[in-house]
């Protein structure tokens, strides 16, 4: 089964939308989504409403730390992202708040697993920056592959029996395999905010029979995105890292 993983959108209706068209028009079967649909972006209710009506065709998706943070005040952010998840509690509606509260934190798939963040300790929201966060991850988990979002860049990070790391930053649209006798972490990029320098959106495709996970960028139009947030009066530097992809 080709499967369409997408992580970190953001209220990003743009890029969720070409992602989405890109995912369909090259066979995706089915859809799974790693959290933080909202924050950000300027269009939180339509991605909230969007992601609903995938869960209910049978989509797993799991919840994010902002996805989070919109039903607990506790959670601090910084000044622009706590700004972002302010406004956005006044955008959603009551069954929308529900949906993403009751969202589970990992999802468990065959040999996979799904996670917002990464496998030790979900909760924490713990970023995966280098090999020894990942290898605290796949240390977590039994399973052959977990797929994260989270940090907005994408990157890839094995583990073979002997616990030796490897790591490398994919090449988009070259599939990669992901070879049995290693685990693995795949960091998926962010659909709605990506951070590596490249202002296309970023998801990943995986075969579960080849085992092949090709990362995927999708250009859309990162200005209307931008305009958004201008237009509901966010912090303009939301919209201005759009357009730079940081």
């Amino acid at each position: 089964m080709l499967l369409a993983i997408f992580a970190d959108i953001h209220a990003n209706r743009q890029a969720f939308s070409a992602c989405l068209d890109f995912a369909r028009a090259h066979g995706a079967e089915r859809m799974i989504c790693l959290g933080d649909y909202v924050g950000y972006g300027a269009d939180p209710e339509w991605t909230v409403e969007t992601v609903m009506g995938l869960v209910d065709n049978g989509v797993m998706a799991v919840r994010g730390n902002h996805d989070n943070a919109v039903g607990t005040v506790s959670e601090t952010m910084n000044a622009e992202a706590q700004a972002a998840i302010e406004w956005t509690r006044g955008r959603l509606s009551a069954a929308q708040r529900r949906f993403l509260a009751e969202l589970p934190l990992t999802l468990r798939e065959d040999d996979r697993l799904y996670v917002h963040s990464e496998a030790s300790s979900p909760a924490k929201w713990r970023y995966v920056q280098n090999r020894s966060d990942a290898a605290l991850s796949i240390s977590a988990t039994n399973a052959h592959a977990t797929f994260c979002g989270h940090i907005h860049r994408p990157a890839l990070y094995s583990m073979s029996a002997a616990a030796k790391m490897t790591s490398f930053v994919p090449t988009s649209g070259v599939p990669v395999q992901l070879l049995g006798g290693r685990r693995w972490l795949a960091v998926l990029g962010s659909v709605g905010q990506p951070r590596d320098g490249n202002p296309a959106a970023s998801f990943a495709m995986f075969d579960t029979g080849s085992r092949e996970i090709t990362y995927c960028r999708v250009p859309y139009d990162a200005e209307a995105a931008a305009n958004r947030i201008r237009e509901n009066g966010l912090p303009p530097w939301l919209a201005e890292r759009l357009l730079v992809g940081r």
